[in-house]
């Protein structure tokens, strides 16, 4: 874990948005001379951000229980340079957009691809991570290609970018699909034998498999649905947040903090 967020807390919800069951604000002193970072530092708002509860490396819980990755640090960083406070509540990804949407989060940061779709709903920060998708199947089983999945069933998680490809080729590799809300749910189908193969982000799945999770990966698409991830609001709303998370993310990335944060999750 980073030394930028250390010492941070985050809030875990469950059942839905509004339980909660813990609470963790985050105070960050402004390290700039931002207005937009001022100007919400002395208004006292705390941004409500909602994020996954396991898409390791970007959210996830290490063998501390502290809850870390590539997004929990950025947003940390982030927040110290442009000095606004938040609380970060782990809901899983369906239920962080649906906060969002009925006005429980402020903003979502969830590995989120920017799609022309969810474009037409939210407001985007600057990329801060760019993605493809892939297919991984059981180590050392029978499914060692796309061609293996004829006439069986896959896993995919509910509203990712990785389930969309899936919906598209189906028809072509001839499967069927279940979904799941968490990527360690579909994990443990593929191990027990209940799905074939499992549709993932490329960067999630490399990960878990260095983890040790048991998976190979049998296909990738990195054109149509390789997206870039980003920060993202209700469209019209907080635009202030999305300066600020755009201003620290380019500070970030002058000083090599982000080099840094990205180094710690997925290089050795």
């Amino acid at each position: 874990m980073s030394n930028t967020v250390s010492r941070r807390q985050f809030v875990t919800l469950a059942g839905s948005a509004a339980s909660l069951l813990g609470l963790g604000l985050v105070g960050c002193n402004s390290g700039s001379n931002d207005a937009a970072g001022s100007d919400a530092s002395d208004s006292g708002k705390t941004y409500v951000v909602a994020t996954d509860t396991t898409f390791a490396p970007f959210e996830f819980t290490n063998d501390q229980n502290e809850f870390v990755g590539i997004d929990v640090d950025l947003l940390a960083a982030i927040a110290d340079d442009q000095g606004f406070s938040y609380e970060l509540n782990s809901l899983g990804f369906d239920a962080a957009v649906a906060a969002l949407e009925s006005n429980q989060a402020d903003a979502v940061i969830a590995g989120m691809s920017i799609t022309p779709e969810r474009e037409e709903k939210y407001d985007f920060s600057d990329p801060y991570y760019e993605s493809y998708v892939c297919a991984a199947a059981k180590d050392g089983g029978d499914v060692t290609s796309m061609e293996d999945l004829s006439g069986k069933t896959v896993a995919c998680k509910t509203g990712t970018q990785s389930a969309s490809w899936a919906e598209a080729v189906k028809d072509e590799y001839g499967f069927t699909i279940t979904y799941f809300d968490t990527s360690d749910m579909m994990y443990q189908d593929v191990q027990t034998g209940n799905s074939a193969a499992c549709f993932e982000d490329y960067p999630v799945m490399a990960y878990g498999i260095t983890q040790g999770n048991g998976l190979t990966i049998i296909g990738t698409e990195e054109e149509e649905f390789a997206t870039p991830y980003a920060f993202a609001v209700m469209k019209g709303k907080n635009p202030e947040l999305i300066e600020m998370f755009n201003t620290g993310l380019a500070n970030l990335k002058d000083s090599g903090t982000y080099d840094e944060i990205i180094a710690t999750y997925l290089e050795a």
